[in-house]
């Protein structure tokens, strides 16, 4: 089954979708462009290149990347054990750093970057 044919998939879908087009807003954009950004990867298995936009907070050289509801989501799997290499789009340019997700209390997941 496709994420997209469950109802929380659809959901997450169109949420996405809401949250780029408010990024890419010429009198919103600035400001949801500080809180959220654009995070590409490519797939362990599949090889594949995969965008998708995170909340995160940047502090120096590493960014922080809270998961929420992460069982339910499954990009930042790529980033367990040893991690691997996640691109940020940050201040108008690609940033590449090595991400490593872990697990914290409940249901969320830290994705920290560093650059």
């Amino acid at each position: 089954m496709s994420p997209q044919t469950t109802a929380l998939g659809r959901f997450v879908t169109g949420f996405n979708g809401v949250v780029l087009a408010l990024r890419s807003s010429r009198l919103l954009g600035p400001l949801v462009r500080r809180h959220v950004t654009i995070a590409s990867y490519t797939g362990r298995r599949s090889g594949r290149t995969f965008s998708t936009p995170v909340g995160y907070k940047l502090s120096g050289d590493v960014a922080t990347i809270t998961v929420m509801l992460a069982d339910a989501k499954k990009w930042w799997r790529n980033f367990t054990g040893d991690g691997g290499a996640l691109t940020l789009e940050l201040d108008g340019r690609e940033r590449t750093g090595h991400a490593v997700a872990e697990r914290m209390s409940g249901n969320r997941v830290r994705v920290t970057v560093q650059f």
